[in-house]
């Protein structure tokens, strides 16, 4: 699991400048916006054909911005913020997490992948109730994995005498 997580975050060039601008709520909040908009996107072939290839690039291209697009917040006492701290102390610290978090944060990551299953069959088929049940499914986890991330950062912060901002 250790591997995907840092595969995904290779994959997204995440640096310590794009995470401090990703602990921006803005893009935090509307990082939630991507499933929907690839949803969307891959749907269009009904409507576009092989052109939904364009908007489905674009919500690619808006993943990978999402981090970027924001700057540094100015306060990082919020509930979004501290989840994005949480998540990089998750990916560099491990060691340094207590295990109940690891395992919660692996379990939820795994609990994204039936609503993953359930959304593709949605998307394979055209049907709508499948396909937005399994985005829920899959949004579901990952909602609750960003609030156990703000409890680990609080968590690992207090362990180790660290501050808020501190990763």
């Amino acid at each position: 699991m250790k591997a995907l997580y840092r595969g995904a975050e290779r994959l997204m060039a995440m640096d310590d400048a794009t995470w401090a601008r990703h602990a921006n709520p803005m893009s935090a909040y509307t990082r939630f916006t991507v499933l929907p908009l690839l949803v969307l996107a891959i749907w269009s072939r009904v409507w576009l054909g092989w052109w939904a290839i364009l908007p489905t690039a674009l919500v690619l291209l808006w993943a990978w911005i999402n981090p970027r697009a924001f700057p540094p917040p100015d306060n990082l006492d919020n509930w979004a913020s501290r989840g994005v701290l949480g998540e990089r102390v998750f990916l560099n610290r491990r060691d340094e997490v207590a295990a109940h978090h690891r395992a919660w944060a692996d379990g939820l990551a795994w609990a994204s992948l039936p609503g993953v299953i359930v959304l593709v069959i949605g998307l394979i088929w055209l049907e709508p109730w499948w396909t937005n049940f399994g985005m829920v499914l899959a949004v579901g986890p990952k909602v609750w994995f960003v609030d156990r991330m703000v409890w680990l950062y609080g968590d690992w912060c207090r362990e180790h005498g660290k501050e808020l901002g501190d990763v």
